[in-house]
């Protein structure tokens, strides 16, 4: 058998000897003809900047001489800047790109202890619902766009918001304080589940409409678009976006959560990594839909082990919050905060119509956001069990406790899981030092918060853990199976 191998021969030709002997060559003779390898033909070609350069030089827009000089200072200072990292320190953080970053500063560990009053005046939120709720005069709004407006202003009158509502005020807030937002993702503007509606059209013109950009004279300006099937390009352009304007707030929503899989190469390289690698902090914001509501594997879970793995050094913020107020509330801190954090929510999906899931105008215009909620049912004299979770979770064990009555378990809801609030978890252990603790998840044993948990051994070592067995699956494919599991979940918390 021919053994392969390239020899070169006159004018730096390469010619693959194989080939050459089934021609009846034998090898050692110069060949009479040769076609130049691939090899030889990119090792000739000028590359950009010497074309750039040539073509620079022929125009008259620089002289050689200067693009000689311009070339060697340049070399000069990326091997002046490779041997300081090899022989000196690391140096001092800078807060660039450019100068919008100046007032900003780096994030402290004390910082992630308490969050800022996120307030907003009633008179304040008033005003967004009219814009929110309202279109111009001779605009003929879809008869189902309508009734989606006319429920807005019901809810807000009824002191029920739900979770669009709550979302599309957090949003109005920061534009009235001359904010910026830029939103991007698939089926952003109606929402995947038809509960956003951030724009109406008109039902003969298709005319656009977005209230949220007529506020006020002199408001931000809100910038929001469906986007193409690529997450990778898309998340990738929008975090470079956010790395150029940090007064805006920059968010990007998966269609379901684990279309972000599509992305994950921005988010581990990227997103996730680059304020420890380049010293550049980003506040974007990533929404992912996340909950197990029995439709099979594809589109129930987020992904959250794979975000809580990435966690550490407070490079970034993830949370599954359980009320619209808090989720009002995390949405405002993005900007309200003096440094920029990159921010993953599990957004839910059953909860944007759950009647239970509500928040009063007085949480919006009180308070800040709350990184863990105690129980307000229990009795802490009679607590004898106290069940940890976070997002959809706490709803179905909300509504076992009390359709049982029972005071005797507590139920805590972990809404911030990234940066832990570990002094607030050690108030409640303390409060509730007789009970039993438990930590509940809908997602498999192997999946979810519980591994990422066990890193706070002297938080967690104590806990009891109730999930589904571990899954190379992140769900059944079955609903008969998924609510039978969900139950035998629930019982076994309670029991």
């Amino acid at each position: 058998m021919a053994v392969e191998f390239r020899q070169k021969f006159k004018k730096d030709v390469w010619v693959d000897m194989v080939c050459y002997r089934k021609h009846g060559h034998n090898e050692g003779d110069e060949p009479k003809y040769t076609q130049p390898h691939l090899y030889g033909l990119v090792a000739k070609h000028k590359n950009p900047r010497e074309l750039y350069m040539e073509k620079l030089i022929k125009h008259g827009s620089i002289e050689k001489d200067l693009a000689k000089k311009m070339q060697d200072e340049f070399k000069k200072e990326l091997s002046d800047r490779f041997n300081m990292v090899k022989q000196q320190e690391i140096p001092e953080r800078r807060k660039g790109p450019h100068k919008d970053w100046l007032n900003l500063r780096w994030s402290k560990a004390e910082d992630f202890l308490e969050s800022p009053d996120t307030s907003v005046k009633k008179e304040t939120l008033e005003k967004i619902l009219d814009a929110i709720t309202k279109t111009p005069e001779g605009f003929k709004t879809l008869r189902k766009a309508q009734k989606l407006l006319d429920a807005r202003r019901k809810a807000y009158e009824n002191d029920q918001l739900d979770w669009a509502t709550a979302e599309l005020l957090a949003y109005g807030s920061l534009l009235l304080e001359k904010f910026h937002i830029r939103f991007s993702g698939q089926d952003v503007i109606r929402g995947t589940f038809s509960h956003r509606h951030a724009k109406v059209f008109d039902e003969f013109t298709n005319e656009a409409y977005c209230g949220l950009d007529n506020i006020e004279e002199g408001q931000g300006k809100m910038d929001i678009y469906n986007s193409f099937l690529s997450e990778y390009a898309v998340l990738g352009f929008e975090y470079g976006y956010s790395q150029g304007s940090p007064w805006a707030l920059n968010v990007w929503e998966a269609q379901f959560g684990d279309f972000s899989n599509g992305a994950q190469i921005m988010i581990d390289q990227f997103i996730s990594a680059a304020e420890s690698k380049w010293r550049r902090m980003s506040g974007l914001v990533l929404l992912l839909p996340h909950g197990y509501e029995g439709q099979g594997p594809e589109h129930s879970s987020a992904r959250p082990e794979r975000y809580l793995q990435l966690a550490a050094e407070h490079n970034i913020v993830v949370a599954n919050c359980t009320t619209p107020g808090n989720f009002f509330h995390m949405i405002r801190r993005q900007l309200t905060w003096e440094f920029r954090k990159p921010l993953i929510v599990f957004t839910p999906k059953s909860l944007l119509r759950d009647p239970r899931c509500v928040s009063s105008v007085k949480e919006l215009t009180d308070g800040k956001f709350q990184e863990m909620i105690d129980d307000d049912f229990a009795d802490p004299k009679k607590v004898k069990k106290v069940l940890f979770c976070s997002g959809k979770m706490y709803y179905h064990l909300m509504e076992k406790q009390r359709q049982d009555d029972r005071k005797d378990v507590a139920i805590v809801r972990l809404e911030q899981i990234y940066p832990l609030v570990d002094h607030k978890i050690k108030e409640v252990k303390e409060k509730y030092k007789k009970a039993k603790f438990v930590w509940v998840q809908e997602e498999p044993y192997n999946m979810g918060a519980w591994t990422y948990l066990l890193r706070w051994r002297d938080l967690f070592s104590d806990f009891e853990c109730v999930t589904r067995k571990s899954s190379a699956s992140p769900a059944s494919g079955f609903a008969k199976v998924h609510a039978r599991e969900q139950d035998e979940l629930i019982n076994k918390a309670f029991s």
